[in-house]
């Protein structure tokens, strides 16, 4: 699927790694928006908890000597569009490491959509044929994908599905997937981009 699209042609904001962690800072700052209990609140306690998620990862998240041969092998341009929200809590795990990965080679450049104002965008990289988040896509200099990846490493999302199957109540199942995140400390993530990159640069 081509970048270059009519839906990807009215992408009118899109952030650098930097400028998104800063808006969920000011916006996880800002005082209750809603009535208690309210969506709004909710969303607004996850960005909070989010952003000490990213100050976390930033701090502890390294690049591997392999992963680092492996991108620094990338000779041609790529453009990473990340589509995302900033209440996300798998975007709050992934996203710090990515923005590392992507500083590797100069030839990678990051960007970070919002998913709510680039539906169309959106729903032409549907999981299941849901609207989840994150999900990157890697474009070539005419638009053509190299690869996508998301919404979470595949071991995690193994868990997912298993604990939806089991019918683990919602905050038990958030608690276990942010608790395999912790143990996990990124490996699958790297493992993963890996095997993607490998396979782009041999084609």
């Amino acid at each position: 699927m081509k970048s270059s699209t009519p839906a990807w042609n009215k992408i009118e904001q899109s952030f650098s790694y930097q400028e998104f962690f800063n808006k969920v800072q000011a916006e996880a700052l800002q005082p209750l928006p809603g009535a208690i209990g309210s969506d709004d609140n909710k969303l607004h306690e996850y960005k909070k908890l989010n952003l000490q998620r990213m100050k976390r990862i930033e701090k502890t998240f390294h690049v591997s000597e392999e992963l680092e041969q492996t991108l620094l092998s990338i000779k041609y341009p790529q453009l990473w569009t990340i589509i995302t929200e900033g209440w996300c809590g798998d975007s709050a795990q992934n996203l710090p490491a990515i923005a590392k990965i992507a500083k590797v080679n100069l030839v990678i450049k990051l960007q970070i959509i919002e998913r709510d104002n680039n539906l169309e965008i959106m729903d032409l990289y549907l999981t299941n044929g849901t609207r989840s988040i994150p999900m990157l896509i890697s474009s070539d200099t005419d638009g053509n994908e190299i690869f996508r990846w998301g919404p979470r490493p595949k071991e995690a999302q193994q868990l997912v599905n298993r604990l939806k199957s089991e019918g683990i109540e919602h905050d038990e199942f958030i608690e276990q997937l942010h608790l395999w995140y912790a143990k996990n400390k990124g490996i699958a993530l790297e493992m993963e981009f890996i095997n993607l990159l490998s396979t782009s640069v041999k084609n």
